[in-house]
C-alpha cells in the first residue's frame, strides 16, 4: 500500500469519527493540500452534516423494534402458526432484520462516540453485521421460494414444504449465513500483511472504501460477495416475474386495488429497495476506480448506502410483510386490546 493510499485510509479513520473536531496541524501527519481530492475535508460544516447520518439507523431501529417483537410473539405464542412454514420463515426474516439494525446502529453509535473497540471486538461486531445481512437476504430468498411453490403447486405445497424441511432449511440458512462471512474473514486474516497504516476505527463505510485499495485477496472477496448478492437478487427477481406471469393467467388481478395487485406492488417495492444499495455500490466502485469521483464523494456515497439505503428496507419489511398476514394482524389487535379469542365450543341450543 503506497503512501497516498495510506494517507487516504488514515484520513478516513480520523474524519469518520463524527464528533471529533478536525485539526490539520495536530491530527493529520501530512498536509491535506498535498492531495487535491482530499483538500476540502477540513471544513467544520462537513462534520456536522456527517452526524446527521446517525439519525437514519437509530430511527429505522426504533421503527422496526416497535413491531417486530410483537410479530414474533404473535407467531410463537400460537401453536398453529408455529406449524406453518410461511410463518417460521417470516419470523426468521424479522429476527435477522432486527439484529442487523441493532448491530449496525451499535457500530455507528460507537463511532460517533469516539469509542475505540479492541481489534477482536471490532472483528466480532463486523462479523455479526455480515452474518445478519447475509441471513436476511437468504431468508428473503426462502420467502420468495415458499410463495413460488404455494402458487405454482398449491396441491403439492403441503408435501413439499413440510414442517421438518422448513426447519432444516432455516437451520441451513443460519449456518451458511455465518459460514460465508467466516470464510471471507479467514481469507483476509491469512493473506493480509501488516502495513504502515494504523486504522483504528471500526466502521463499515470505511471498510467499503478501503476494499477499493486492497490487494488481490481483498478484491477476490469483494467480487465473491457482490456476485453472491447478485445471484440472490436475480433469483428473487426471477421468481417474482414468474409469479406475476402465472397469476395474470389465472385471472386473480381484478383491478389496481385488488389484493393481488397490492401484494405484488409491495413485494416489488421491497425488492427495489434491496437492489438499490447493491447497484449504488457497484456504480460507486466503477466511478471511483476510473477516477470519475473523488475520495470525498466516495465517502459520502458509502455513508448514504450504509446508513440509509441498506437499513430502510429492513425497517419497512415488518410493516409490508408481517402486517399483511390477516392472522398476525388479528393477533396483534387482540394483544393490544387485551382480549383473547374465545376458543370454547359454542353451546348447542336444545
Amino acid at each position: 500500500m503506497n503512501i497516498t493510499v495510506c494517507f487516504s485510509v488514515f484520513l478516513l479513520s480520523t474524519t469518520l469519527v463524527f464528533i471529533r473536531e478536525p485539526d490539520a496541524n495536530n491530527t493529520l501527519p501530512w498536509n491535506t493540500s498535498s492531495s487535491p481530492e482530499l483538500r476540502d475535508w477540513g471544513a467544520p460544516t462537513q462534520f456536522t452534516e456527517m452526524k446527521l447520518f446517525l439519525i437514519s439507523p437509530i430511527l429505522c431501529l426504533l421503527v422496526a423494534a416497535a413491531v417486530i417483537p410483537f410479530i414474533l410473539f404473535a407467531i410463537f405464542s400460537n401453536f398453529q402458526a408455529r406449524q406453518e412454514p410461511r410463518y417460521l420463515i417470516l419470523s426468521s426474516a424479522m429476527l435477522y432484520n432486527l439484529l442487523y439494525l441493532l448491530f449496525y446502529t451499535l457500530s455507528t453509535i460507537l463511532n460517533v462516540a469516539d469509542f475505540r473497540l479492541p481489534r477482536t471486538a471490532c472483528v466480532l461486531l463486523l462479523f455479526l453485521i455480515s452474518q445478519t445481512y447475509c441471513g436476511g437476504l437468504l431468508t428473503a430468498v426462502a420467502m420468495v421460494l415458499d410463495t413460488y411453490v404455494a402458487i405454482l403447486w398449491p396441491l403439492r405445497y403441503a408435501s413439499i414444504m413440510t414442517l421438518l424441511r422448513t426447519k432444516r432449511l432455516l437451520l441451513c440458512i443460519w449456518v451458511f449465513a455465518g459460514l460465508f462471512p467466516a470464510v471471507v474473514f479467514f481469507i483476509l486474516w491469512a493473506t493480509q500483511e501488516p502495513t504502515i497504516c494504523n486504522v483504528e476505527i471500526c466502521s463499515l463505510p470505511v471498510i467499503l472504501v478501503m476494499t477499493l485499495h486492497g490487494d488481490n485477496a481483498v478484491r477476490l472477496c469483494y467480487v465473491l460477495s457482490i456476485t453472491s448478492l447478485f445471484l440472490c437478487l436475480f433469483l428473487i427477481t426471477f421468481c417474482y416475474f414468474s409469479l406475476y406471469v402465472k397469476t395474470r393467467q389465472l385471472g386473480i388481478w381484478n383491478g389496481i386495488a385488488s389484493r393481488a395487485s397490492v401484494t405484488f406492488l409491495m413485494h416489488y417495492t421491497v425488492l427495489f429497495l434491496y437492489f438499490c444499495p447493491l447497484l449504488a455500490h457497484v456504480v460507486e466502485t466503477l466511478l471511483y476506480r476510473n477516477h470519475h469521483i473523488s475520495l470525498q464523494t466516495g465517502i459520502w456515497w458509502s455513508l448514504t448506502i450504509c446508513n440509509i439505503l441498506v437499513v430502510l428496507p429492513k425497517a419497512l419489511s415488518p410493516y409490508l410483510y408481517g402486517l399483511r398476514y390477516r392472522e398476525i394482524t388479528k393477533s396483534l389487535r387482540l394483544l393490544c386490546g387485551g382480549k383473547y379469542p374465545d376458543l370454547r365450543t359454542p353451546a348447542v341450543l336444545s
